[in-house]
């Protein structure tokens, strides 16, 4: 599974905006380390994607790691090491991955909503540390698969059940980001997969790429954006620190 060209060269676009680099910098077919320096930045981040790298902070942090290689910079105890003393607080280390084709699945179609009410109580049912990575609560477009079983008897006050959600934001007016959260009860079913289709679609309706980050522990997400049809193309590794 592949990537348009057309795509490719809209994601380096973006991207290229959220690194604060010129719109080209990413699509100029160089193969170079790109730098980019922003003393009033609280992140120091190390992105690779389509093979290029690029390391964004302020100007101490950016020099500090011009020596070091590509693979000791996706380590997040490396930019540790670096804003040693401006208090580094790490982000992560995760896997970028894109796509440009609708999803197939075999099954019916999803029963979703965008209910605040069910978004609250799908974030009740999965682990806080889950809830704070996905921020589904917090996301422009969010979907929750609810079981189309519940709630379509004559009792009014029957909720349907909160099964998995996704969601996303856009960014730079391109991309639309998207999180997504499953219950650890409700797991390994495709119900993950399920309503991300929904995400990718409605983003894609929009004009816009989408685009899927899993933690590099979370090989479950990897799983599902793979599945969802979403292709590798980098990293992104970041850790916060005190502006001073």
């Amino acid at each position: 599974m592949h990537l348009d060209p057309g795509t490719v060269a809209i994601i380096q676009l973006a991207w290229s905006r959220l690194l604060g680099l010129d719109d080209g910098a990413l699509g100029d077919g160089g193969s170079d380390r790109l730098y980019s320096t922003d003393d009033d930045a609280s992140l120091l981040t190390f992105v690779t994607l389509f093979g290029r790298e690029v390391l964004r902070g302020p100007a101490w942090a950016v020099e500090a790691g011009r020596d070091l290689s590509g693979p000791e910079l996706r380590s997040a105890s490396t930019l540790l090491t670096l804003s040693r003393g401006h208090g580094g607080r790490a982000l992560g280390e995760a896997q970028l991955y894109f796509c440009d084709a609708l999803p197939q699945f075999d099954e019916p179609p999803a029963v979703v909503s965008s209910e605040a009410a069910l978004v609250r109580a799908l974030e009740r049912r999965c682990p806080p540390d889950d809830v704070a990575e996905a921020d589904l609560g917090g996301v422009e477009h969010p979907f929750v698969l609810v079981d189309g079983s519940d709630g379509s008897g004559d009792t009014a006050e029957a909720q349907p059940t909160p099964l998995a959600g996704a969601g996303y934001d856009i960014w730079e007016g391109i991309l639309a980001h998207i999180a997504a959260i499953t219950p650890p009860e409700e797991r390994r079913k495709g119900y993950a997969g399920r309503v991300a289709a929904v995400a990718v679609e409605e983003a894609m309706a929009a004009g816009l790429v989408p685009q899927w980050r899993a933690r590099t522990d979370n090989t479950a997400s990897q799983r599902t954006a793979r599945r969802a049809g979403f292709v590798y193309a980098g990293t992104q590794t970041s850790v916060a620190f005190d502006r001073r």
